[in-house]
């Protein structure tokens, strides 16, 4: 017998997904576990395991088609059998395609071919006019086809069949041509999360600077032994030893705010989200027990995670369970920047461009690598003299990074 594969729920309050491509075709052979499709959700790119064996009667959605969670994937049943046997309840109609019109109720008596004018008391054609209708489109059950007050208003009662609405989306406008970009799969799911931020948060951002030559120093110092490894050693591993550091004085910017409970959870754990920017957007996999691991170890794990969030092969689980993140904007420039708070955690720094740049020194102008720093929190949670006290005491440690432990605990 036939059986309908739905979507299913893959955690993470993941309620949709994008058909990246299909691994087979309508009357193709499936066994248990065979891979079915990849589909795209907020976090990654799954791929679908067939849960029976036997021939695929029909896919339900097309390549880069949106699905959501419960709505059929595809019938998978014996080979020749028909799709009326499929079993189950009929799933959700696929997105963008509107579910057939009902049919009109058939009267018990079919109504012959009106061949010359409706027959119907004048009772009736009032009745019709009074409710708008056309009395000639109301189907008659009464000798001769003859139209009754029960037959007027039992067609007042069917929804008249809506014609479809045809979009009309322009090629271009008054001043020149478009491009119409559609919003799916990592773009969409970095519009949904910065807009829940921005909905939940009180966005606030505090910029500081740090003197970065003794960063850049130990940076070089510890390079070679770290590289001989072949993994390549930038500066985020030594700011995130530094930033643990100085979260663990200011434990309000390591938490999250329970609304329902009007209570600050404060994390006693420290798991780092990394902010990657891949071409069709942003993912944020997440550093887990930083405070544990050494910097040759970190320097390893961000250009795992990095490789991963490009190629869209992260595990899901490589994606929950921060507290505080770090997007490295330096890596591609600027002094300044706002960035939005990764939600539910209440902060997230923005490291931005190392340079040299010209600092006045004990009342003398010197030129001095340094590292611009700017911290969004939530006003909620944390004051702005806590955030610039946090953000001092960051700068502390990044200027003494040899007191840092940077073999990890």
């Amino acid at each position: 017998m036939a059986k309908e594969f739905r979507f299913p729920d893959v955690g993470e309050g993941i309620t949709e997904g994008e058909i990246v491509r299909w691994l087979v075709k309508e009357g193709d052979p499936v066994a248990i576990d065979q891979t079915l499709a990849e589909i795209e959700t907020d976090k990654a790119v799954v791929e679908m395991p067939s849960p029976y064996a036997g021939t695929i009667l029909k896919l339900h959605f097309k390549d880069k088609d949106l699905v959501k969670v419960g709505q059929a994937l595809v019938t998978i049943g014996e080979k020749g059998e028909a799709l009326a046997d499929a079993g189950g309840p009929p799933g959700p109609q696929p997105a963008g395609k509107p579910a057939a019109p009902e049919a009109r109720p058939s009267p018990a008596t079919p109504a012959p071919a009106r061949t010359g004018e409706v027959l119907a008391t004048p009772k009736v054609r009032a009745l019709a006019k009074e409710l708008g209708l056309d009395i000639a489109a109301v189907p008659g059950t009464g000798p001769g086809g003859r139209v009754s007050e029960d037959d007027v208003r039992a067609f007042q009662a069917v929804p008249a069949e809506k014609k479809p609405v045809v979009k009309v989306k322009s090629k271009y406008d008054l001043f020149g041509n478009l491009e119409r970009i559609p919003l799916r799969g990592v773009r969409r799911a970095t519009a949904k999360k910065m807009r829940e931020s921005l909905d939940h948060a009180a966005h606030v951002t505090h910029c500081d600077e740090a003197d970065a030559g003794p960063l850049e120093a130990l940076r070089v110092k510890m390079k070679p032994e770290v590289e001989a490894g072949g993994v390549k050693l930038t500066y985020l591993p030594l700011i995130v030893k530094a930033l643990v550091e100085a979260l663990k004085l200011h434990p309000t910017l390591n938490a999250t705010l329970d609304e329902d409970e009007a209570e600050i959870i404060v994390k006693k754990y420290y798991n780092i989200g990394i902010a990657v920017d891949v071409p069709d957007g942003l993912i944020v996999p997440v550093l887990k027990a930083v405070d544990l691991k050494s910097v040759a170890d970190l320097a390893a794990e961000i250009q795992t995670l990095a490789q991963a969030a490009r190629e869209r092969t992260l595990d899901l689980a490589d994606l929950k369970g921060g507290t505080f993140s770090i997007t490295n904007v330096g890596v591609i420039g600027g002094d300044f920047a706002t960035p939005i708070i990764n939600y539910p955690e209440v902060a997230i720094l923005a490291t931005m461009r190392i340079a040299d740049r010209a600092r006045v020194v004990d009342g003398a102008v010197t030129v001095k690598k340094t590292l611009p720093l700017c911290l969004a929190f939530d006003h909620r949670v944390v004051d702005g003299a806590e955030a610039a006290r946090f953000t001092r005491d960051l700068i502390r440690f990044l200027e003494t990074p040899e007191s840092l432990p940077l073999g990890g605990e």
